[in-house]
Order: C-alpha cells, then sequence, then structure tokens
C-alpha cells in the first residue's frame, strides 16, 4: 500500500494500491491549517481504506511548488510517518499529479489522441499576485507526465503573454489529487525512478529569516 500526501495547496491524503487502485482520498481544501488537519486526515485515510500502518509500504511526498510553510507540513508528516515504520520516501512534483489526472482523464474520454502532443502548463495560485506553472506533453513509457520545463513562478499578469507565445494550453488547478500523487509515486517505483528532488520547490523564502548580523548581547 502507498500512503500519498500533499499541502501544497490545501491538504490532501491518499492510499492506493502498487497497481493503481485508490482506496481511499481525503482533502481539505483550506489553504491554510495544514497542521490542524494533517493527523485527522492520515488516520481517515488509512480507516477508509481499511488498513493499518503497517500495511503502508511507501510514503509519496508532494514536493511542491508550494509557500513555505504549507509545504513543509505535508512533507514532515511524510517523513516522520516514513520513519516511525522504517519504509522509504517517494518523492513525486505536486504538478505531476495534477498533469497525470488531466492525461488519464483524456484517455478514459477517448480524447487523449487530441491532447497526447499538446503541450499545457499546470497552473496554481502562488498569492502575492503570482503564479506556479509547470509544462507538460503526455505521457512517457512508464505512464508517468513528461516535464518539458520545471516549475516556475511568474507575475499574475504575465502568465497568459507568455503561454500563448510559446503555443502552450492554460490548464488551471484549485486542488492537487492526492491519490493521484501516490499513483506517479508507484509507477516511479515500478519503473526503478527517481521523478523529483527530495529537496522542497518552495515558491520562495520563507518571510521570516535570520538577522544578517548577530545581535550583541551586553554582559
Amino acid at each position: 500500500m502507498i500512503l500519498g500526501i500533499d499541502t501544497s495547496l490545501g491538504s490532501a491524503v491518499a492510499v492506493v494500491e502498487p497497481d493503481g487502485v485508490i482506496r481511499s482520498q481525503v482533502e481539505s481544501v483550506d489553504p491554510r491549517g495544514h497542521a490542524e488537519v494533517i493527523g485527522t486526515l492520515i488516520v481517515r485515510a488509512l480507516a477508509e481504506a481499511s488498513i493499518t500502518p503497517a500495511d503502508v509500504s511507501h510514503v509519496v511526498a508532494g514536493m511542491g511548488p508550494g509557500p513555505f510553510t504549507g509545504l513543509r507540513v505535508g512533507i514532515a508528516a511524510a517523513r516522520t510517518f516514513a520513519l516511525g515504520r522504517g519504509i522509504p520516501v517517494v518523492p513525486v512534483a505536486s504538478h505531476d499529479a495534477v498533469a497525470l489526472e488531466m492525461l488519464l482523464h483524456s484517455a478514459l474520454t477517448g480524447g487523449y489522441e487530441d491532447v497526447a502532443d499538446e503541450r499545457f502548463a499546470v497552473v496554481t495560485d502562488a498569492r502575492r499576485r503570482e503564479f506556479a506553472y509547470t509544462v507538460y506533453r503526455g505521457l512517457d513509457d512508464d505512464g508517468l507526465p513528461i516535464r518539458l520545463a520545471e516549475p516556475a513562478l511568474i507575475p499574475r499578469d504575465d502568465l497568459d503573454a507568455v503561454l500563448t507565445r510559446d503555443g502552450i494550453a492554460r490548464r488551471d488547478a484549485e486542488r492537487i489529487p492526492a491519490a493521484l500523487l501516490a499513483v506517479c509515486g508507484a509507477r516511479a517505483i515500478t519503473a526503478g525512478r527517481t521523478i523529483a528532488s527530495a529537496d522542497a520547490l518552495y515558491l520562495r523564502s520563507p518571510d521570516v529569516t535570520p538577522p544578517s548580523t548577530p545581535k550583541r548581547v551586553g554582559t
């Protein structure tokens, strides 16, 4: 069993079988409050899948792009669960899950041939009048989305002009499907591939930073 966890937008947790069968998927669309709900969501996902933590063999962590505070909650939860069980963490770019969901939907509805060669951008709200986007085209031989460029940050007013100039279709996402995140991880495991960095894809540096010079302490 594979446990998928993502907090790059809302908070989402899912359990899938190695062949991609979805056993459970629970989520909170609140873009804040990740730390308050992530533990409850993990418990619910395991219960709805009728499994215990001992049944989980891998944990798939959504690595972003996402904001510093929210994203690190899911990654920490994934790593803590895996550490407690002594099992691997599989990093997956969060936008890959959205791209896979869109491409599978096209395949199931008979429209995959129309979009297989289409370049499209998965776009998520990065706040502060910016978008995060990643460009894809079709699926590779392992059934994973082909990422043509790494996630990038762009001002909201500039995105459409850039995509139009490059002939890239825009696909907005308001949630990250944890089940498809876990499916990406399952396919990567089967193929023996690493498809994302173990480092978080933070949209920007945290607002709070250490001072540039140490504060003097009087005696």
